[in-house]
């Protein structure tokens, strides 16, 4: 008798994600929403992202060619 009661609660509730989840698609799909934002506009050109690898690429040549000497 429990097992027959666990077994109806765990149908029902994946009966109702089923369901959920279907009627949940079917509402995104047919509403009619605003276009999105264009995207901003890129704040670099990542010339300033290589010149700073450049600049710590010199320092650890620098930190090396100390240390050597």
């Amino acid at each position: 008798m429990l097992q027959m009661r666990a077994f109806k609660f765990f149908s029902f509730s994946i009966l109702c994600l089923v369901h959920l989840a279907i009627s949940g698609q079917a509402r995104h799909h047919f509403t009619l929403s605003p276009a999105p934002a264009p995207a901003p506009a890129p704040t670099s050109d990542g010339t300033t992202i290589d010149q700073g690898i450049a600049c710590a690429l010199m320092l650890v040549a620098l930190a090396i060619t100390y240390l050597f000497h």
